[in-house]
């Protein structure tokens, strides 16, 4: 199994080095590619005000903030969300940034800052993949036919689960986790009478001939190979099967 945390986050601003801070944090859970529903989202008292820049981009503004926890309050929580299960970030050095600076205000409580290098970091899958083209979440959506009608301004969780179906489709489309993230609770079972499982064979599928369709073929069959023809006792038992 497969666990991969999806991660974004909105800011007051773009520079962390000089003085920026976390304002919200959304994660989305995938296991083997597909969306679990599990998610972790928290808005950030950033203890500064937003810069006019970034509240119109994301349109938090310092009043929706300044009653929400620091991010020391929320950091054992993040992790344990994310446990040790690899980040998948889009941009991943901006975001990245951001958590370390924030590990890092947090003196000898701090965790181990996040290394790169364990990142999965989409621009550069889509970069790869579209060389040239304008890979942003936005181009990559419709790019994909990914729709973003809900996403009038940028948030941390929404965006995690725009990143997600954009994540699948860099990894060659959802054809690649189909039947993998299957829970007990949605597996099949037949039971027989004395209360056994029965294994479930494939379908027969369904006749796609009308009967109209079926005469006239039998028709043009009756035309073929003479009366002997071996193959016509072939056709008459899957006629009667």
């Amino acid at each position: 199994m497969l666990r991969e945390i999806v991660l974004d986050t909105e800011t007051t601003g773009t520079d962390a080095k000089n003085g920026d801070r976390l304002i919200e944090i959304g994660c989305v859970e995938l296991i083997n590619h597909v969306q679990t529903g599990k998610v972790f989202h928290k808005l950030v008292n950033p203890t500064r005000p937003v810069s006019q820049g970034a509240f119109a981009v994301h349109g938090i503004s310092d009043a929706m903030l300044a009653d929400k926890p620091l991010f020391a309050d929320i950091v054992d929580e993040f992790r344990d969300f994310c446990g040790d299960s690899p980040l998948v970030i889009h941009n991943a050095p901006f975001d990245v940034g951001f958590l370390n600076m924030e590990y890092a205000r947090l003196g000898a409580a701090a965790p181990p800052p996040i290394d790169l290098a364990d990142v999965v970091d989409t621009l550069q899958l889509a970069r790869r993949k579209h060389t040239g083209a304008a890979n942003n979440l936005d181009a990559l959506c419709s790019r994909y036919g990914i729709d973003t009608t809900r996403r009038t301004k940028h948030g941390a969780l929404l965006d995690a689960q725009i990143l997600a179906e954009v994540y699948v489709e860099l990894l060659g489309g959802k054809q690649t986790s189909l039947g993998l993230a299957m829970t007990e609770a949605e597996e099949v079972v037949i039971l027989g009478d004395g209360g056994e499982v029965v294994p479930v064979g494939p379908r027969p599928l369904r006749h796609r001939l009308s009967e109209a369709e079926r005469t006239r073929h039998a028709a043009f069959i009756a035309t073929l190979g003479g009366g002997g023809a071996v193959w016509r006792d072939y056709l008459g038992e899957q006629e009667t099967a």
